[in-house]
C-alpha cells in the first residue's frame, strides 16, 4: 500500500485508515454524518493526493485531448477547467476526469486513482500517431480539496489573490500558504463551494499545517473519503467504478453534455448515434418514500418485483434525513415521480425517480 505526503498526519488524528485504490487512505476520522455536515455548513479539508495527474504538453497536446477525450477542450482558455470523460471503443466510458488549460499547448488532466495506469495506457496508444509530448505526475504531487460555504473567508489570509474571484471551473496559479506556484482550483466534489490546492509532495505539510491554522476561528475539520461519497452523492455527481464505467456509456449516465459531436473523438459515431435514437436506460436518482437505506447493488424492481436495474450509489442523507440513490432503470421508468421499489433484503421499499441534485443548498 502507498501512503499519501501526509498519512502519518492522518494517523496522529486518529482517522481510520482503508486500502483505496492502492493507497492507505482515511475513510473517517469524528464520524461520516459530523464531517459531512462540517463541509455543508462550515469548512473541512480532504486528503485526496492519490488522484492522478497527467502533463500534456507540445504543438500537438490539443490534437491529442481532443481525440481521447469527449468534451470539446478548444473551447478552453488559459485558467478554464472542463470536465470530460475517456470514452471507450466500445460506448463505455475509461473514466472521467477534470483538463485544466495551464497554457497554449500546456494542459493538466486530473484523472481517478484507481485508473491511472489504465488511462495512461490508453493516452499513450492513441499518442502513438500524435506526438504530444506526455508526462506522469501522479507520483509528484499532492492535493486537497478544502470545501464549504466558509472555505473562502477562512483562507483568504494564506494568498495574495482574491479567493472569490475563481470561479466554478476555473483555477489560478498563485502563491499559497507560503508557497509559490501552487494551483488554486474551484472543481469541487461537494456542492457546498470551496477550492483544491496542487502542490508537490514536499509541500503539502506545510500547507495544511498553514490551512488549519487559518482555519481554527472557523472550526476547519478534516475530513474522510466517506463523507465526500455522501457529499457528492447528494449533488448526483457520478463516481466511477458505481455509476459509471467500462459498460456504461456517457449518454445512458446522463453525461450528454460532456460529449461533444462538433469534434472527432474516440467511438464518437456510435456515441451520436446513440444520443439521436435514444437509450434504452437512463442513470436516475430516486428517493426512498419509507425508512430504509439503499446500497450499491441492491436490486431496483418494479411493483410486481421484477427486477428492472440496480442500484449504482445510495445512502442515507445526512442533510436531507432521507434514503437517496442513483441507479439505471427502463427509458420508461426514468421521468421525475415515476415509482420504483429497492429490495432491502427481503423487503421491498417504494421510491420515487427525482430531478437531480438531491441536496439544493
Amino acid at each position: 500500500m502507498k501512503n499519501t505526503a501526509l498519512t502519518h498526519i492522518h494517523e496522529a488524528l486518529g482517522a481510520k485508515l482503508v486500502p483505496f485504490a492502492g493507497y492507505n487512505m482515511p475513510v473517517q476520522y469524528e464520524g461520516v454524518n459530523a464531517e459531512h455536515l462540517t463541509v455543508r455548513n462550515g469548512v473541512g479539508v480532504f486528503d485526496v493526493s492519490h488522484m492522478g495527474e497527467f502533463l500534456i504538453e507540445g504543438e500537438n497536446a490539443l490534437a491529442l485531448i481532443q481525440k481521447v477525450t469527449s468534451n470539446d477542450a478548444s473551447k478552453l482558455k488559459d485558467g478554464d477547467a472542463q470536465y470530460s470523460c475517456f470514452p471507450n471503443d466500445k460506448g463505455g466510458i475509461i473514466d472521467d476526469l477534470i483538463c485544466y488549460r495551464l497554457k497554449e499547448h500546456q494542459y493538466l488532466l486530473v484523472v481517478n486513482a484507481s485508473n491511472i495506469e489504465k488511462d495512461w495506457n490508453w493516452i499513450s496508444k492513441h499518442n502513438e500517431n500524435i506526438g504530444a509530448d506526455i508526462k506522469d505526475l501522479s507520483e509528484n504531487y499532492s492535493l486537497l480539496a478544502i470545501q464549504g460555504p466558509k472555505a473562502i473567508e477562512a483562507m483568504q489570509s494564506l494568498t495574495s489573490i482574491d479567493l472569490s474571484e475563481i470561479k466554478f471551473y476555473t483555477f489560478k496559479v498563485a502563491d499559497f500558504a507560503g508557497i509559490e506556484h501552487v494551483i488554486i482550483s474551484a472543481t469541487g466534489y461537494t456542492g457546498s463551494g470551496g477550492f483544491e490546492i496542487y502542490c508537490k509532495n514536499s509541500e503539502v505539510a506545510q500547507v495544511w499545517e498553514k490551512v488549519f491554522e487559518a482555519g481554527a476561528d472557523f472550526g476547519i475539520k478534516p475530513i474522510g473519503l466517506a463523507a465526500r461519497d455522501t457529499l457528492r452523492l447528494e449533488m448526483g455527481y457520478c463516481l466511477y467504478g458505481n455509476d459509471i464505467d467500462d459498460t456504461t456509456s456517457p449518454i445512458e449516465a446522463g453525461l450528454g453534455w460532456i460529449t461533444k459531436f462538433t469534434k472527432d473523438f474516440v467511438n464518437a459515431d456510435a456515441l451520436k448515434t446513440q444520443k439521436e435514437n435514444g437509450v434504452t436506460r437512463k442513470l436516475v436518482g430516486f428517493e426512498l418514500t419509507e425508512r430504509g437505506i439503499p446500497r450499491h447493488g441492491y436490486d431496483i424492481v418494479d411493483a410486481d418485483g421484477t427486477k428492472i436495474g440496480m442500484v449504482t450509489s445510495g445512502t442515507m442523507s445526512p442533510s436531507l434525513s432521507k434514503g437517496i440513490g442513483l441507479g439505471y432503470v427502463p427509458k420508461s421508468v426514468s421521468k421525475s415521480g415515476s415509482e420504483i421499489f429497492i429490495q432491502v433484503r427481503k423487503k421491498s421499499i417504494p421510491a420515487v425517480v427525482v430531478k437531480l441534485p438531491f441536496y439544493k443548498g
